[in-house]
């Protein structure tokens, strides 16, 4: 920890620079304490290296706040715990966030669900939207934060809660390390992260990442690559900038999982593929390049984040029905399709910050605005089984579950679209410090959200002559406050009630749909769903290490678009989502860290609609109960072991509660050795270690995955 006096933000990063630190306190000449949160390097083989704890976040309210200043419930998974356990995915990094769980995403994405809500728009990089529907990867990432809750005033449209990636930047001073890891399923995976500074105004940082693994799902494969150079320069004590590029390239088999028989998922082989794992296949291709500029003036600090990426996303599935259970005849149904999606997305955000004192009430106050534009394609084509023209669904045995698709092509209502987005924002917040105890946030955000939705496709009247589909357009113009108050009658104790809402287009996921051709009634004109979150909560500091959180809520989904069972919409239904969360994270002694996680989930559909989603029903893959624990104890002589905990309790694939995912309680263990003195760390992780048979997710009733056996991956780490 570094404390200084300095007049400047830019002044706290070029002493942290100075220092090798990752934590500065400092405080200006003209106000209070400001707290830094900057990049930290880890130094193997040493356990006052390993810090599970996180103490400060700018992604929530874009100014460097204490955790104990936010009025909300905020879980931070920090790279070493990804490290610790070697996770590989975010669905690994997400069991470890109370109130939050993975969807199965149809097997080709990253998909969660936030207190009953689910999207894969709801998801950043660097606080700006990374809403495509591709597999993210952890190589480059310093930390993993996620907000519960509605976040519209901070992120716009969304509900439920959002999942930011925090990526590794340059740091003035030496950073080198390297790992390789070999696991079962013949997993081989290296990732390199290194860097300096080339001078006192310019530094440099490379991460890259090569993964090739098979899977305990027979014929399942997943091939990926990724490289992120960054560069940072400060051509000036009041100014830095920062400009980087990424290329992920992700090859995967689509794996839609299991169907399921009598309302449970099938008893068979976990290593069962149903349909045709040969013919399934994803890839995603992501290149995107970004520039940040800070420049510190005598009472404003003004920061510019610029991103455009490209996606260019295909995958192709032989999988069982989505709504067809296995009957008692034994015969399981398979469908098939494939689709391809190319998008670009460009943002600019541009943020005004500083600090007032006015009546003796200092106020930190925010003043934004973002620009955004996407631009989508979507091509999806039907498969088919058989001879001649074939048939969209074939029936095959459920203990040979295989088919082959003869052929792709357009059906009647394959998406053949172009959709555009323009997205315009303002937002002000402002955080008053009536006292060192009593603090208020709150701060609102306007947005315009247009969607133009180009149907390319073309369908034969009565008198078999083409017509064009119907193109259709939307604009939302929704405000999202937030406000929240804390106190804090200690230092090492805070309690807070928030009050937060946000809205959701029927265009979110840049899609419209024509639902009544003969009225031309579409999801065009559905008005936007509403997310209203309500919270009381504490943290308090148990050691100076250690940190409990609690959090009590209440979310509101109101207008919920569902199914209407005739294959149409109706807008009519509404959800609540009402729980607790607990947290503990950091060091319980010398040598123990922890980071634990529990959340009681009730949630029910409020409001019935015509559909399945019926008076009473739970929403999609909500467990009442889910606890996980994961403990990383230092035994002496460079060695070290992990144990954690996961568990799920029941929950459903569809809102329909007609099928039941069994609960569940799985063991994970590792060692770990650091050689002395020689920068490198030897660690066996085992996931599943009792071999339990489980089913953490799904997509629908009939698309469910099994979890992995027990499996082992064995890592070199060397620093240098």
């Amino acid at each position: 920890m570094l404390f200084c006096r300095t007049r400047s933000r830019s002044a706290v990063l070029a002493a942290l620079a100075a220092a090798g630190t990752h934590v500065a306190a400092c405080a200006a000449d003209d106000g209070p304490p400001i707290l830094v949160a900057a990049q930290s390097v880890t130094v193997q083989g040493r356990s006052d290296s390993v810090d599970y704890r996180s103490t400060a976040t700018g992604t929530f309210t874009k100014t460097d706040t204490p955790l104990k200043e936010i009025p909300a419930s905020v879980s931070i998974v920090p790279a070493q715990l990804m490290k610790d356990q070697a996770m590989q995915s975010l669905a690994d990094v997400i069991r470890y966030v109370p109130g939050a769980l993975a969807h199965q995403g149809e097997g080709n994405r990253d998909e969660f669900i936030f207190r009953g809500i689910g999207s894969s728009a709801n998801l950043y990089v660097d606080g700006v939207r990374d809403d495509a529907q591709v597999f993210r990867d952890l190589y480059n990432l310093e930390r993993v934060e996620v907000l519960k809750g509605a976040g519209g005033m901070i992120f716009g449209r969304g509900a439920g809660g959002v999942l930011n990636r925090v990526t590794k930047l340059p740091v003035f001073g030496h950073v080198g390390e390297a790992s390789l890891t070999l696991g079962s399923h013949d997993q081989l995976r290296g990732t390199f992260d290194v860097g300096g500074k080339l001078d006192d105004t310019a530094a440099w940082r490379l991460n890259a990442m090569e993964e090739r693994s098979n899977s305990f799902r027979n014929g399942a494969w997943t091939r990926r690559h990724a490289v992120n150079p960054t560069l940072t320069l400060r051509p000036g004590a009041r100014t830095s900038l920062s400009f980087g590029l990424e290329h992920l390239r992700d090859e995967r088999t689509a794996d839609r999982g299991f169907p399921s028989r009598g309302g449970v998922p099938l008893p068979a082989d976990p290593a069962t593929f149903f349909g045709n794992a040969e013919q399934s296949r994803a890839h995603a291709f992501v290149d995107g390049v970004y520039a940040i500029v800070e420049q510190e003036f005598d009472k404003v600090q003004l920061k510019n984040t610029f991103r455009v990426t490209r996606y260019d996303k295909f995958y192709q599935n032989v999988y069982p029905a989505t709504t067809t259970p296995v009957g008692a005849t034994g015969l399981v149904t398979l469908n098939a399709y494939n689709n391809l999606n190319k998008r670009t997305n460009a943002f600019n955000q541009t943020d005004l910050t500083g600090t007032w004192f006015v009546g003796g009430i200092e106020h930190r106050w925010l003043a934004g605005a973002e620009l955004g534009h996407q631009d989508s394609t979507n091509k999806r084509n039907t498969g088919f089984f058989g001879t001649g023209a074939g048939s969209s669904a074939v029936t095959v045995p459920a203990g040979n579950p295989f088919a082959v698709a003869t052929g792709f092509r357009a059906n009647g209502t394959d998406a053949d679209n172009r959709v555009k987005a323009d997205i315009g924002a303002l937002y002000l917040q402002d955080q008053m410090a009536f006292s060192p105890a009593w603090k208020l946030l709150a701060g609102v955000r306007w947005d315009s959200f247009g969607t133009s939705f180009d149907d390319r496709r073309t369908t034969l009247n009565a008198a078999t002559t083409p017509t064009r589909a119907t193109d259709l357009s939307r604009t939302d113009r929704a405000l999202s406050p937030r406000v929240g108050l804390t106190w804090s009658p200690t230092a090492q104790s805070s309690y807070y009630a928030s009050y937060s809402l946000s809205f959701l287009p029927s265009a979110e996921t840049l899609g419209l749909t024509v639902l009544d051709k003969a009225s031309g009634l579409s999801t065009a004109d559905f008005e936007p769903e509403d997310a209203k979150n309500y919270e009381i909560g504490g943290r308090w500091d148990l050691t100076p290490r250690l940190a409990l959180s609690a959090a009590v809520f209440r979310l509101d989904r109101n207008h919920v678009r569902n199914a209407d069972g005739n294959g149409g919409f109706v807008q009519t239904g509404q959800q609540r989502t009402q729980g607790i969360e607990l947290g503990l994270q950091g060091e319980i002694r010398p040598g123990w860290q922890v980071l634990a996680g529990y959340a009681f989930l009730d949630a029910k559909v409020t409001r019935a609609t015509a559909a399945a989603a019926t008076l009473g029903h739970r929403p999609q893959l909500v467990p009442r109960n889910t606890l996980s624990v994961w403990n990383r104890i230092e035994l002496g002589q460079g060695f070290g072991a992990g144990l954690g905990l996961i568990h799920q309790g029941s929950s459903h694939p569809n809102v329909d509660n007609a099928v039941l995912l069994p609960a569940f309680t799985r063991a994970d263990a590792a060692l770990y050795y650091a050689v002395g003195g020689r920068g490198v760390r030897l660690a066996l992780n085992v996931e599943n270690l009792f071999n339990r048979r489980y089913f953490p997710t799904a997509d629908a009733n009939s698309n469910i995955s099994p979890g992995a056996p027990r499996n082992a991956r064995l890592t070199m780490d060397t620093t240098f």
